[in-house]
């Protein structure tokens, strides 16, 4: 295990939730499982308690600990992407297997941990700032899921 990890809590499905996470994201994947040694009170002995998995190479470790505690949009993993393609590639494999759009980039898994889909040419236009970041940040503020060619209208002015 990293000495630094992202610790999640799942209700119940931590596995199927790494193993999403590893097949859509390069440098991803499932290490390993934990079952539970005896009966816990969102569980029975045996169940799956822990998974060690990476995300785009960040490791984390989700818990199924039960329905106590929830996701929410005060953390989320952004994934930068090069292009529409990815960006759409990214997104639709998060809101196509049951998660939910919702603005500027950002979007929920079905089991409610939030992605950032984030286009480079979006945070190169937010660090040059001025007008250009400006226009781009406007842009961005009309839009679910960002459209490579409108920041890039929007850059440009």
């Amino acid at each position: 295990m990293a000495k630094n990890t992202i610790f999640l809590w799942y209700d119940k499905d931590a596995e199927a939730a790494a193993r999403f996470y590893a097949e859509t994201f390069p440098d991803s994947a499932v290490g390993a499982i934990t079952h539970a040694p005896s009966d816990y009170p969102s569980g029975k002995e045996g169940d799956v308690l822990m998974v060690e998995f990476t995300v785009a190479g960040v490791a984390c470790v989700g818990l199924n600990g039960g329905p106590a505690f929830r996701h929410s949009e005060a953390f989320s993993f952004q994934i930068a992407t090069d292009d529409q393609h990815e960006t759409d590639r990214y997104w639709n494999a998060i809101v196509g297997n049951g998660g939910q759009e919702s603005a500027c980039g950002w979007c929920k898994d079905k089991w409610g941990v939030c992605w950032q889909i984030t286009p480079r040419v979006l945070t190169e236009a937010m660090a040059a700032g001025g007008e250009e970041a400006k226009r781009a940040f406007g842009a961005m503020m009309t839009m679910k899921k960002i459209d490579v060619a409108a920041i890039e209208a929007a850059r440009r002015g």
